[in-house]
């Protein structure tokens, strides 16, 4: 808040802060129309910010949290390689063999792997790597791949709650507070392990008796050789080397003070290094500029936007306003504070996209913690957001860009997942799952 002195007061012959949230409004929007790319109306909203004179460039760039991009840019740059080797569908077709390709065991365990492998890469590439193993499956055993795939969306959302890497609101908010891998890994896993164990069961009990097969269906399924999804044992080798340094990193990180950016980005680079050492130059400098070609520049752009529209927001004191009120509305009471801060996260997120949503909250409830007893004091109302806004992106088809890559793949499969259809199950999840989270909340910090 050191610039605010240097903010105008008034902006066109406008109050600062009228101009700030008419800019923030607009794109917001914009944003949910989905008319125009992300990345361009956040850019945009940031250089009108700046044209507004409520930022100079300089200040724009305080507002950006490169540690936030670092991570981002470093661990897509992880995964890409790593699936190169075939990784991610070995576990897969691994998995489906350990319950012998019983359809019902199969519906569990995709869910579980899902879940894990969103807990470590975003949830976009993990739903890109498990859903076409699932058409692959479910077609050689002749069932409906939609269960499947419905309950694979929902894991994905709710898998990538459970670490610092996860999901891009853990990585705001992570990078924000300067929270650990482990204080995600602690707080937030035990809620997620319960919830997707309750989701598998009702599912299960939906629609296990309905999930036949033959035999002679598992017995073509069960003869498909998982190692030949494994298609460069070496890079295999050095990518699990990579990951688990890298995981390692972020779990001690906070002993040796170093950024959770910087250590993906040394991952990242180290990677690059053993995906191209011995080759010719030419082939080393393609390798190089198709994995970082391959990094989602859209959302790298997209938070660099965001960042700063938002920074207009706090630096001409909007946000410290809008904390003040929130204070009084909840009597400065911590527990409706957090279960408040829960519920309208995981609803408001099922209706737009809940990175804007949580880069928001955070300087407002940042603002908020000096008046309601410190940081510390605040935790659970930081963990609620958290809950509530990955949670809530179970709660429609367009509440994660994960569940409407799947719907885009099953409807080219022929099995489409419809709007309304969709909301008969999205709904009742997002509900059991909140509900599960404000149980934990109200346990471990409220009795």
């Amino acid at each position: 808040m050191s610039d605010v002195s240097t903010i105008p007061n008034l902006v066109f012959g406008l109050d600062a802060k009228v101009v700030a949230v008419a800019i923030v409004i607009i794109a917001y929007v914009i944003l949910f129309t989905e008319k125009v790319n992300r990345a361009i109306v956040a850019l945009l909203g940031a250089c009108i910010m700046i044209f507004a004179g409520i930022l100079t460039q300089q200040t724009a760039l305080k507002g950006i949290d490169f540690n936030t991009l670092a991570l981002l840019i470093g661990m897509m740059s992880i995964v890409s390689i790593s699936e190169k080797s075939g990784m991610f569908q070995y576990v897969a077709v691994w998995a489906a063999k350990k319950v012998n390709a019983n359809p019902r065991g199969l519906l569990v365990v995709l869910a579980l792997v899902t879940t894990f492998f969103s807990a470590f890469l975003d949830n976009v590439t993990t739903v890109l790597l498990i859903a076409p193993v699932t058409f692959q499956i479910t077609r050689k055993l002749n069932i409906n791949p939609y269960p499947y795939l419905v309950l694979e969306i929902f894991a994905s959302n709710i898998g990538g709650t459970a670490t610092l890497i996860g999901d891009p609101p853990n990585i705001l908010i992570g990078s924000s507070l300067g929270l650990s891998f482990t204080d995600f890994l602690f707080e937030l896993s035990p809620i997620v392990i319960v919830t997707m164990l309750v989701l598998a069961l009702g599912f299960d009990l939906i629609w296990g008796r309905r999930l036949v097969t033959t035999e002679a269906n598992k017995a073509t399924v069960m003869s498909i050789n998982e190692k030949d999804c494994i298609t460069d044992k070496s890079l295999l080798k050095k990518a699990l080397t990579v990951l688990f340094l890298v995981i390692t990193g972020f779990m001690s990180a906070e002993h040796f003070h170093i950024a959770n950016g910087t250590i993906a980005i040394a991952g990242a680079a180290v990677l690059l290094l053993l995906y191209t050492i011995g080759e010719s130059h030419e082939e080393r400098e393609q390798k190089v500029e198709n994995i970082l070609g391959s990094v989602d520049w859209t959302t790298i752009f997209f938070f660099s936007g965001l960042f700063v529209i938002v920074y207009g927001l706090e630096v001409t004191g909007v946000l410290a306003l809008m904390g003040e009120k929130f204070v009084e509305m909840t009597e400065g009471s911590i527990e409706k504070a957090a279960f408040l801060i829960l519920w309208s996260s995981a609803f408001i997120s099922s209706a737009i996209d809940n990175i804007p949503f949580v880069a928001t909250m955070i300087p407002m409830i940042k603002s908020m913690e000096e008046s309601m007893g410190g940081r510390e004091a605040m935790m659970p109302v930081w963990w609620a957001l958290s809950l509530g806004a990955c949670f809530g992106g179970n709660g429609t088809l367009i509440g994660a860009s994960a569940n409407v890559i799947v719907a885009g793949m099953a409807q080219r499969e022929g099995h489409p997942i419809s709007f309304i259809g969709f909301l008969l199950w999205s709904i009742p999840t997002m509900l059991i799952s909140v509900f599960i989270a404000s149980v934990f909340l109200e346990i471990q910090y409220f009795m």
